[in-house]
């Protein structure tokens, strides 16, 4: 992958936007997850988490990182997985380049909807988008119901990575993080460049960059 391209009077070019979307049933832990990725030093659980679009099912988060020397800054959409809010959902699933599908190791309920929600991403997205598996709460080892074997199994199957993670105790959250970004960079050659703005409703102009 080649290192930042240079914008104009030998400015560095504004950091690639990279759209990636939480999936998966509710309760599984998915605002956990974005939380201790994208603020290491806030608690995982407890308090929700500040948003104005909370109130409709959908919250969003930040992060800037670098891949490579290429300025990357991931805006990572947080779904609701409740029935009611199923549609909204998955209407952000477009436009995306990558999933976090997870589920609950102590709910086996959760494991089992993994397919639709599989099924869901290729409608929406498509077949090319990158998707990562995670099989969340493995701190509760004593409550678990779904077997790790279970998990790398179906993740085989779809050909997706997978990773069991704690949000609570920090395990494998960045590393699937980081997996997944490394995939979605890999695979695409044009993605959108930040503007600075957030604009829900108008697309932004897609710039091709080569890797």
């Amino acid at each position: 992958m080649a290192g930042q391209r240079q914008g104009g009077a030998g400015q560095p070019s504004p950091p690639l936007l990279v759209k990636i979307v939480m999936a998966g049933e509710s309760c599984v832990g998915k605002t956990s997850i974005v939380r201790r990725y994208t603020e290491p030093g806030s608690p995982p659980a407890g308090a929700p988490t500040s948003s104005y679009l909370a109130t409709i099912g959908i919250d969003f988060k930040v992060k800037a990182v670098t891949f490579n020397d290429t300025r990357v800054k991931l805006q990572i959409w947080d779904t609701a997985g409740q029935e009611r809010f199923h549609t909204l959902s998955t209407s952000y699933f477009r436009g995306a380049q990558g999933f976090v599908l997870v589920y609950d190791i102590t709910n086996l309920d959760s494991f089992h909807s993994i397919t639709g929600w599989m099924r869901d991403i290729h409608e929406k997205a498509g077949d090319e988008v990158d998707v990562i598996l995670l099989g969340n709460k493995c701190d509760k080892e004593s409550e678990r119901v779904v077997p790790k074997q279970k998990g790398e199994k179906l993740a085989w199957e779809h050909g997706i990575p997978f990773f069991e993670t704690s949000a609570k105790d920090n395990v494998n959250i960045e590393e699937a993080f980081s997996v997944l970004t490394k995939y979605i960079l890999e695979k695409n050659s044009c993605l959108l460049h930040d503007l600075n703005v957030v604009d829900l409703n108008e697309s932004k102009k897609r710039t091709c960059c080569a890797f």
